[in-house]
């Protein structure tokens, strides 16, 4: 039995070994790779010329990583053989190869090739090539909204100079789409500074900043956002000026009807130009609660934005987890039709915005003002007409005294404001009331007091006679009579009186 399945095996065996030589016999020859790059079109042909060996050679070390082999073998090429057909893509490829290489100092060293190589062949086609991957080099640089932006705008400055230079390459079309994708980053920078500023009520910068987004940038996704914040930094200016404690109510109502009609025309701009985005509703909410007419956005604005809105792609969870690993922007949001900015961004500065709050105070203050008297001579007013506070009566005013008066009258005088007149005034409301000549005569001496006849003149006391002491003087018995000096008799004794 072990014998007759020894033999069952090794038939077996025979014949799996019979059907694979027999399908390597059937087999054909396979051809040897052709790694040589003879084929190469700026050639055509098969050619074996040493010019051609070497850039051969240098495309196959590009090809495997092998930079800096690469760079000898072209620099062998341009230097020995000048006047080759291959030296603009060698010169070409030399850039190329540091761009590969990746890095800081690389990168660095690859722009200044690609420069070279526009400076040296600006009429080649691959001049659009080369100031394409000079712009490529800034993108892959670029940081998120909230870094550093000067990779972003020198990104958007290349682009725009590849499209200005080489209208007419096939490569315009990706240069306007990555132009896209940098003004979205540019925009998200600007309206993220812009509503920080809102937040903080710091109205005149959060407007300077969104205004330079929507001139700037009209194709950025969040530009309904950037108009809305708009509307809202000149309704809080408003209502700023509601709560100024200082200022005359009529200056306070034209300064707020200025910045109520301000902030309406932001909101109505959101339904205009942007009828199909996310914010359109709240700004018509706005609108109605100011009791604002809501504008309606015509076929075209609607046909226009809607095709901007569907060529965007939506921001999943996969991309915003992916937003935070990666190292530069997230632009799936960006729009890919319409034609973006090609001209230098036109900003808008905070003291722009304040020197024409400025404007808005005097403007307001001025028109609170009465108008001001028409210049020219000042006309007195006639006899029979009231007396105006701005031209002089020709009746003056006066007042007669009253009948069995004792002759004083009553006059009414106006201060004159600068020096004495010295003719009479034509002008003047009252005129003096007397005689015409008005001189005061000399003030006379009075006349001494008669003397009285019957009076003794006392001669002046000397201090002698006052400080003595006065004697009672002696009285004459004599003269007078006196009960004192009279001796009394009888009863008269005894009566005390």
């Amino acid at each position: 039995m072990n014998r007759f399945s020894n033999k069952i095996a090794a038939l077996a065996l025979a014949f799996l070994v019979l059907t694979a030589v027999a399908a390597h016999a059937d087999r054909k020859p396979k051809k040897k790779k052709n790694t040589d790059l003879s084929a190469n079109p700026l050639a055509s042909v098969n050619s074996k010329q040493p010019d051609k060996e070497l850039f051969d050679k240098a495309m196959l070390a590009l090809k495997k990583g092998r930079f800096d082999v690469a760079r000898l073998d072209l620099q062998t090429m341009l230097n020995t053989y000048p006047e080759s057909e291959y030296r603009m893509r060698a010169k070409l490829a030399v850039g190329d190869s540091w761009f590969k290489e990746g890095g800081t100092a690389a990168l660095t060293q690859a722009e200044a090739e690609y420069k070279d190589f526009i400076t040296f062949f600006p009429n080649a086609p691959e001049a659009a090539e080369a100031q394409m991957k000079v712009a490529d080099i800034y993108y892959q640089q670029m940081e998120k909204p909230d870094r550093d932006p000067n990779n972003t705008e020198r990104a958007e400055l290349e682009y725009r100079n590849m499209i200005n230079m080489f209208p007419d390459s096939t490569l315009v079309p990706r240069a306007k789409q990555k132009l896209r994708d940098v003004q979205e980053v540019l925009a998200e920078r600007e309206s993220e500074i812009g509503l920080y500023y809102e937040s903080r009520e710091n109205f005149g910068a959060a407007i300077a900043r969104l205004e330079t987004v929507v001139d700037t940038y009209p194709l950025y996704s969040k530009s309904d956002q950037a108009l809305l914040g708009i509307g809202d930094a000149y309704a809080g200016e408003a209502r700023r000026i509601q709560v100024q404690a200082n200022l005359p109510g009529a200056i306070k109502e034209r300064l707020h009807s200025v910045y109520a009609d301000k902030a309406a025309e932001a909101y109505a701009k959101v339904i205009v130009r942007y009828p199909m985005a996310p914010h359109v509703e709240d700004a018509r909410d706005r609108l109605v609660a100011m009791n604002r007419p809501v504008p309606e956005p015509t076929q075209e604005a609607v046909a226009e934005n809607d095709a901007e809105e569907r060529s965007r792609q939506p921001l999943r969870f996969t991309g915003k987890t992916l937003d935070i690993i990666k190292h530069g922007p997230m632009v799936v949001e960006a729009v890919h039709v319409g034609e973006p900015s090609l001209e230098d961004p036109k900003r808008t500065l905070a003291p722009d915005i304040t020197k024409q709050n400025i404007a808005l105070f005097n403007d307001a203050v001025n028109a609170s003002r009465p108008p001001a008297a028409a210049a020219g001579p000042i006309t007195p007013t006639g006899p029979n007409e009231p007396p105006r506070s701005d031209q002089p009566s020709t009746v003056p005013l006066q007042l007669a005294p009253p009948a069995g008066s004792s002759g004083v009258s009553a006059e009414i005088v106006s201060a004159p404001s600068g020096p004495a007149p010295t003719a009479a005034d034509p002008n003047a409301v009252l005129k003096p009331v007397g005689p015409a000549n008005t001189a005061i005569p000399a003030a006379e001496k009075p006349a001494e007091a008669p003397v009285p006849v019957n009076e003794v003149k006392s001669a002046g006391a000397t201090a002698t006679d006052i400080n003595a002491k006065s004697k009672k003087p002696k009285v004459d018995s004599s003269e007078e009579s006196s009960s004192k000096k009279k001796k009394k008799k009888g009863l008269a004794k005894i009566n005390p009186f």
